[in-house]
């Protein structure tokens, strides 16, 4: 009957560090060349994920501001109308 219990503990406490990957991880931070690739390969993916997001918020940005463009507001539609310019000439 204690055997049993103990036993039991034994096991959840098993499935649980088994569920938070303690072994995995144990690896990770035993392994130099584990951490440089893992890291290379997050800042490789932040990169690309950076890059297109600031090319559709861009694209959007640009968009919205052709639409304000022919609403013809004077003093604004003016101003974008520069700065769409701009924008166009750095490509």
């Amino acid at each position: 009957m204690f055997f049993s219990k103990i036993n039991k503990k034994i096991d959840k406490i098993n499935n649980t560090l088994e569920k938070s990957k303690i072994i995995e991880m144990s690896y990770i931070i035993g392994n130099k060349k584990e951490i440089l690739k893992r890291n290379f390969m997050a800042g490789i993916a932040k990169g690309i994920g950076i890059g297109i997001g600031v090319s559709l918020i861009t694209t959007l940005i640009v968009y919205i501001l052709r639409k304000i463009i022919m609403l013809n507001i004077p003093i604004i539609g003016d101003y974008i109308a520069d700065v769409i310019d701009i924008v166009e000439k750095s490509r």
